[in-house]
């Protein structure tokens, strides 16, 4: 059964209260997680979370975004907008997988990185450019799977990867649609047309070879039949892991830099 939604349905869909979130992945797709807490510099920041675990019988460093599942959570978890910490934690994490030679695998879901002043103050933009930087150049595999929102440098600071999967109803972009209709209309009540014209959903992002591949969704998404995505995301974490452990570190590299360069699909005309 095949349902057309508009983009803006999606995004809501995206959204949706009860959509799994990267604790429920989590807890579902692996087993013996061990989480490590803190940065080693400032604090724990609770909209990242990470540690140790198996998928399929193999070992994975996990690193997701977690916007919390109510009131109380959402609060603790900072509505899944990380701060400067939570970058540090994460690249914590990458160099102790590096260290070892275990695979990364990353969750995305925010809507951005925390924007506060306090979050300025502490780096914010260093600690995203560095994640960027360690990730182009870290020593073993990083697979990313996007289950929500994917918003801006906030989605990016954990997501240079060698293969991307996102699922059907998830959205990546540089901006939420709402930030973008007060920017170009000033007038957020333009979010769905937004929507539609940022080209933030799956099907365009496969062809714009911003993603390697669609995961797909029960209808109506994920929140219709949790245990549906997580085997299918189980099986693309195994499946990709199989395809990127054979490559030497030399080659991955290469080809993840390469993979970033050749980014999108650009049109040239001669203006007279």
């Amino acid at each position: 059964m095949t349902i057309e939604f508009t983009p803006w349905q999606r995004v809501k869909i995206c959204r949706h209260q009860y959509r799994p979130r990267s604790i429920d992945y989590i807890k579902n797709i692996s087993t013996n997680f061990v989480e490590l807490h803190g940065d080693r510099l400032y604090g724990d920041d609770k909209a990242i979370i990470g540690g140790f675990c198996y998928i399929g019988g193999n070992k994975f460093v996990i690193i997701a975004q977690e916007k919390g599942g109510d009131t109380e959570s959402r609060i603790e978890r900072n509505f899944g907008m990380p701060s400067p910490e939570g970058y540090r934690k994460a690249l914590r994490l990458m160099e102790l997988a590096e260290k070892f030679s275990i695979p990364v695998v990353t969750f995305i879901d925010t809507p951005g990185a925390y924007p506060g002043l306090s979050a300025e103050e502490r780096g914010q933009g260093w600690a995203i450019a560095k994640n960027l930087f360690k990730m182009a150049n870290l020593r073993t595999p990083i697979i990313t799977v996007i289950i929500g929102e994917g918003c801006s440098g906030g989605a990016l600071g954990i997501g240079v990867s060698d293969v991307i999967g996102m699922l059907r109803h998830s959205y990546y972009s540089v901006i939420s649609p709402e930030g973008c209709a007060s920017i170009l209309w000033k007038d957020v009540n333009k979010s769905e047309i937004a929507a539609e014209k940022l080209k933030m959903h799956s099907e365009d992002l496969l062809k714009f070879k911003v993603i390697d591949e669609i995961i797909d969704e029960p209808v109506g998404g994920a929140h219709n039949d949790p245990s549906f995505v997580f085997n299918y995301v189980t099986e693309f974490i195994i499946r990709q892991h199989l395809i990127l452990s054979v490559k030497n570190c030399d080659k991955l590299i290469e080809e993840r830099y390469q993979k970033f360069r050749q980014l999108g699909i650009f049109d040239t005309c001669i203006c007279y």
